[in-house]
């Protein structure tokens, strides 16, 4: 029984040692290197927030806790702030990079719709206009008149106001010109082209008559 009871309390020793020496290695594990180690990681992280101007206001408190942990020997707390600095930091950086992601496809989105809004305008305009190019012989009142224009001879002067750029004087035009022809021009602008050449007067050619400067400052 002695014998049993002395091997007993020798196994209980061995173990009792076994555990000690195995607590002061993991201790000794956790040492300053290790917390100056990720200590500075966590401040090269947070350089990086800092320069993408996204830094979590806490992660530099954090870094000094770290610090001060590590100069009181407290190395295993230093260590852990020191990491949990040093993710916030890169958790910052991702943030930031799925916010710009986020602002790119907003942007890409909006030019997308006012390039489609522009496209659909041009459209617009293209459709509502033609051109017709003068040969020898034509005159303001011709071209008004074809079916393909306006089919209406009193119309003219929506071709002389369309035109206005190239064309000084109503009565005279020159081959080879391309005029812009509105092929939807408004009620009010087909009654004042009505109204303006019926009440004209008489003209000359190479002469601006005031009627038709008058016209064209409506």
């Amino acid at each position: 029984m002695k014998i049993f009871h002395s091997l007993k309390l020798a196994a209980l020793l061995v173990l009792a040692v076994s555990l000690t020496v195995g607590c002061a290695s993991t201790t000794e594990e956790v040492g300053q290197d290790t917390a100056a180690a990720a200590i500075a990681a966590a401040k090269t992280a947070d350089d990086q927030a800092k320069a993408a101007e996204y830094e979590w206001r806490d992660t530099g408190k954090l870094i000094k806790k770290a610090e001060k942990a590590m100069d009181e020997g407290r190395y295993a707390e230093a260590v852990k702030l020191a990491n949990k600095a040093r993710r916030q930091a890169e958790n910052a950086i991702k943030q930031k990079n799925v916010e710009m992601k986020k602002l790119a496809a907003a942007a890409a989105a909006t030019a997308a719709v006012t390039a489609s809004e522009s496209s659909a305008k041009v459209a617009a305009v293209t459709a509502s206009t033609q051109q017709y190019t003068v040969t020898r012989g034509d005159n303001l009142w011709d071209i008004s008149a074809k079916p393909s224009v306006y089919d209406n001879p009193y119309q003219w002067p929506l071709i002389y106001k369309n035109n206005s750029d190239q064309i000084k004087d109503a009565d005279l035009i020159y081959p080879g010109q391309k005029l812009d022809i509105n092929s939807n021009p408004s009620s009010a602008d087909v009654d004042a082209a009505v109204a303006h050449a019926k009440s004209r007067g008489s003209w000359s050619l190479g002469v601006v008559e005031d009627s038709d400067t008058a016209y064209l400052a409506r």
